[in-house]
């Protein structure tokens, strides 16, 4: 294989004036504010200037991380619930101000500017009973923080009723899981080896003095996140952001079957693609596997259609919008009304195990979802089930650490389907944990994702 050498980046664009942090804190309170009330964390970001947006992220992650601790020390600091704009405010603070260590600015600080933010919105008024608040929060910061340790919420940063699910689930690694959402997500890479390398992309990091180290089949993980326009190769789809869970999903579904052949493959719930794409690359250029790609929202479907023309792989997928739980209106049209040989079913799901890189999710979610998308992911498996080929293969995942979106599901399918057949599968992923025994074991992921992996054929 050839080696390709990258050019350096062009220079980035001159530096702008320093923007104001009260600015920041008043868009990351609204942002929060917007969390709260039901809207999810992309969609307050979008609603930031392009100019402020990677600084409000940053901090904004970081607040919803330390949400719980923040809230729990607002209640002890002001009883009754301010409006929630004001609230938003005080929150952003004490969860940015909590612990100095972490503390992305000195404390001080960020109270003078929280407060200048609550004055620069109209919030006069306001603003001196948020001062004296955070003014005190300054005073007795160790007292008023002890006395929030034995608080579940403050403790972990979840809900109870997470936390809770969680104990259950996981009577032993419970804890292991909820820190690991409350730290920072690495960024990850998956080489695309029909153009290069993952020990050749590697060195062509190194030469930009971005560090990097290999991990599984195909990935390199960074030291430090990187906007995607800096990284070589990027824009020719050499490489593609994806976390190591994800990663597995092509290698489980197509080790094994003959890639020589003009296999039919179905990514029953596409978007934004990684996966088509992935397994794509897997297949090799010389395959003539054809997969066929479901997206049910059409706006979302052509985040698809952008990965593969980037990756140059439009030629071997047909892109639908489509309810994949509606084979009726669709199976005609993708496969000619013929069975696949194989299926990915990367299910609708809570996303409980990805709350590291989606830290709204947790404050989003209610208890009750649970049981909806799992009703989902049940209906999902039964309806494309039928338009697997005998000897085909069905993959089903969720990036769940949710027993009822993974084990439990799969049992039930079992019970239902005596022609499925589980394969060797990882069960659920769960980042730091030694591979337990069992048919659906809990695997050691390292630095990746929560995730669920069943892996069924289909007998005749």
């Amino acid at each position: 294989m050839t080696r390709k050498i990258f050019p350096p980046p062009s220079d980035a664009a001159p530096a702008s004036a320093p923007i104001p942090l009260w600015q920041q804190l008043a868009a990351v309170a609204q942002g929060l504010q917007m969390i709260l009330a039901g809207q999810s964390g992309n969609a307050a970001l979008v609603a930031v200037p392009v100019r402020l947006r990677p600084g409000v992220q940053a901090l904004l992650f970081q607040v919803l991380r330390q949400l719980g601790r923040a809230q729990v020390l607002r209640k002890q600091l002001a009883p009754k619930a301010p409006p929630a704009k004001v609230d938003a405010l005080l929150c952003t603070a004490l969860a940015l101000a909590w612990n100095p260590e972490q503390a992305p600015y000195e404390p001080f600080t960020l109270v003078n500017q929280t407060v200048e933010a609550a004055k620069r919105a109209g919030l006069q008024r306001q603003a001196g009973f948020m001062n004296a608040c955070l003014r005190r929060f300054l005073r007795e910061r160790e007292a008023l923080v002890a006395a929030t340790d034995d608080d579940t919420l403050a403790r972990f940063n979840h809900p109870q009723w997470w936390v809770d699910r969680l104990q259950k689930d996981h009577p032993q690694d419970w804890q292991r899981i909820l820190a690991a959402n409350n730290a920072q997500a690495p960024m990850s890479l998956r080489v695309n080896k029909q153009k290069m390398t993952p020990a050749q992309y590697q060195q062509a990091l190194e030469a930009m003095d971005i560090d990097a180290k290999l991990f599984g089949q195909d990935g390199v993980q960074l030291a430090q996140a990187h906007p995607v326009q800096v990284l070589p190769g990027f824009a020719d789809g050499v490489v593609s952001v994806q976390d190591g869970a994800a990663m597995l999903a092509a290698p489980l579904l197509l080790q094994g079957l003959d890639l020589s052949q003009p296999l039919q493959v179905l990514d029953a719930c596409a978007a934004p693609g990684g996966k088509t794409a992935h397994l794509l690359e897997f297949a090799g250029a010389a395959s003539p596997m054809q997969v066929t790609a479901l997206e049910v929202d059409a706006a979302r479907s052509e985040r698809i259609h952008d990965t593969l023309q980037r990756t140059g792989l439009q030629a071997h997928a047909k892109v639908l919008v489509a309810d994949a739980s509606q084979p009726q209106q669709w199976w005609q049209q993708a496969n000619g009304g013929q069975q696949f040989d194989a299926i990915l079913l990367d299910a609708p799901c809570t996303a409980s195990g990805i709350v590291r890189r989606h830290p709204d999710v947790r404050w989003l979610r209610r208890e009750s979802d649970v049981a909806q998308l799992a009703a989902i992911q049940s209906q999902m498996l039964d309806a494309l089930w039928p338009l697997l080929k005998n000897g085909g293969r069905m993959l089903y995942c969720t990036c769940s650490v949710f027993k009822a979106e993974g084990d439990g599901q799969v049992q039930a399918f079992l019970a239902r389907n005596t022609q499925a057949q589980l394969l060797p599968s990882p069960g659920h992923l769960i980042p730091g944990i030694a591979a337990q025994g069992g048919a659906l074991p809990d695997n050691d992921a390292g630095d990746h994702d929560g995730f669920f992996y069943a892996l069924f054929q289909k007998n005749a």
